[in-house]
């Protein structure tokens, strides 16, 4: 499969090589042959150059072909030099540009090609050496557990009694001081509650004597006024 797709891609670029882009003017005589990347994109930066002074010099020459007499004759032969220099440096440039692309053409090809036969490689080895099957692990089987004997089952519960005795006796000192001290708050809790209740007992008889104070001296001033008002005549 993999063959035919480089294949499918091979084809195509072959033609662009050979037919595609190709300048009308390569091999035409004047027209300097391109042999590096490198000397392509010199003759390009050249013929920009080039170029500009083309465009300078019909500059020129067409102000000074105000000058004569035979003025439209002047600037025809000045346009004529600048089309052939310019159809010369546009020669040199399609030629440059042309084997640019041919070259990235070839290079990508090549690479191609290249990754077409490590793939094949590669398919070959695989097929000579085939890769065992992948187990999942959670499909095998969990290990049976050993069996335990009547004797091991018993010296288990054995030894966990006798850890939580001993844990026992270890925690008693302070299950007793947890103890005593509950009980000593408990009795300081019971004499604080005590002695607020004899407080509001007194305080509550103290209210109960002031009020029975108050109560004779307003029966004894009331008598007082009852006997006054009796003398009177």
């Amino acid at each position: 499969m993999k063959n035919w797709i480089w294949l499918a891609v091979m084809l195509p670029s072959a033609v662009l090589a050979q037919d595609i882009g190709r300048p009308a003017t390569t091999g035409a005589p004047g027209t300097p042959e391109t042999h590096s990347v490198e000397q392509a994109d010199a003759r390009l930066a050249q013929v920009k150059k080039d170029r500009e002074a083309v465009e300078a010099e019909f500059n020129a020459s067409e102000a000074l072909c105000y000058d004569k007499f035979f003025v439209n004759s002047c600037i025809d032969k000045a346009k004529e030099q600048r089309r052939l220099r310019l159809a010369e440096l546009r020669a040199v440039e399609v030629e440059a540009n042309y084997f640019k692309r041919r070259n990235a053409v070839e290079a990508r090809d090549r690479e191609l090609e290249d990754r077409a036969q490590k793939d094949a490689a590669e398919a070959a080895y695989n097929a000579a050496h085939p890769k065992p099957p992948k187990v999942d692990p959670a499909s095998k089987p969990a290990p049976k557990p050993a069996a335990v004997s009547v004797q091991q089952r018993q010296a288990e519960h054995d030894a966990r009694e006798q850890a939580r005795v001993a844990q026992e006796a270890s925690d008693a000192p302070k299950r007793a001081a947890k103890a005593a001290q509950f009980e000593r708050k408990k009795a300081e809790s019971e004499k604080r509650q005590a002695e607020v209740k004899a407080k509001m007992a007194e305080k509550e008889e103290k209210k109960r004597r002031a009020a029975e104070a108050q109560k004779a001296e307003a029966a004894k001033a009331e008598a007082a006024a009852k006997a006054a008002a009796s003398k009177k005549p």
